[in-house]
């Protein structure tokens, strides 16, 4: 396993960490046993991964309770990163208050005294504007030692200018993929800030694997794709086979496109089988030509009308 740095962090992170949305999800992603889901982590660990991404709303607890169970006799060899934002049960808060509950909830779950990187939740656009008091919870706590660094999970370019603009954040955590390029217009940002680039669903939820065609039907997480939106996606898949001429597997090559960005440093593929694991393994291998990579930016500037209809999550 590749290894890179988190921006100014200083933490050697994998380049394939482990998405853990998951892990005994049964609400969105059909479920898992715990003992499936301990296998899961102790093969990824076995695989050099290193980095693990959860979250309070994931799986309802359950995925920070399956890491901190599968992760405590090894937390110094491992970077953790959890969320603040959504509650157990899936609304959104962030007040200080909650912060601080959620924080300490976390911390027990995963049992560990603090976490590598705790990043706020899609948070609504006005907190990054740095001036909301959740940003001085987060220092506080990191002078308390129960965190080490911070950022932000979040979508758009925009989010990203501001967050890196106004707040102390070191880490974010972007939605990217070949489908989803607009963060990419803010990596000079990322770059003269040397944030840490946290890549989240990479593989847009399972599109680009190739598995999927306009006759698919979803349940779960994905059910949110209408009719027309799977019509739209299957199109995109098809004008980007290309990619496959040469034999390689269409996952492979969307994880490698986005390894090809030295702003990233790592990239968080969800997991529910040792199959899945093996592929996202498979893929730190792979590379993307600069004539590739060029093609697949072109390809999301025209779709998009360079920028100006982003294709629904």
């Amino acid at each position: 396993m590749n290894k890179r740095i988190l921006g100014s962090t200083g933490l050697e992170v994998s380049e394939i960490g482990f998405g853990a949305w998951q892990l005994c999800n049964s609400d969105s992603w059909g479920g898992m046993d715990e003992q499936t889901a301990l296998r899961l982590v102790d093969a990824a660990i076995a695989g050099g991964i290193n980095l693990f991404d959860t979250a309070p709303n994931y799986a309802a607890t359950r995925s920070e309770r399956i890491l901190g169970k599968a992760l405590k006799n090894r937390r110094d060899k491992v970077v953790l990163v959890s969320k603040f934002g959504h509650t157990p049960a899936g609304p959104k808060e962030f007040s200080v208050d909650w912060f601080w509950k959620s924080l300490d909830a976390s911390l027990d779950r995963l049992q560990t005294e603090y976490l590598d990187v705790l990043l706020l939740h899609n948070p609504p656009g006005e907190l990054y504007a740095g001036t909301d008091p959740v940003w001085a919870a987060l220092e506080e706590a990191r002078v308390q030692g129960k965190i080490r660094h911070y950022g932000a999970s979040l979508d758009f370019a925009a989010e990203v200018e501001d967050c890196l603009a106004n707040t102390g954040s070191e880490v974010l955590e972007v939605l990217f993929n070949v489908f989803h390029q607009d963060v990419r217009r803010a990596f000079a940002t990322v770059r003269e800030r040397q944030a840490g680039i946290i890549t989240k669903v990479p593989l847009d939820s399972g599109w680009l694997t190739g598995r999927f065609d306009a006759d698919s039907r979803f349940e779960g997480i994905r059910s949110r794709w209408s009719a027309g939106e799977i019509a739209q996606r299957a199109e995109l898949v098809a004008a980007i086979q290309w990619l496959v001429e040469d034999g390689s597997e269409l996952a492979h090559k969307a994880i490698g496109y986005l390894l090809s960005y030295d702003e990233v440093s790592c990239v968080i593929p969800g997991i529910r089988t040792p199959q899945q694991l093996e592929s996202n393994l498979a893929a730190t291998n792979h590379r993307l030509s600069p004539d590739e990579r060029e093609r697949l930016e072109a390809f999301w500037d025209r779709f998009t009308a360079n920028g100006a209809k982003l294709l629904p999550w």
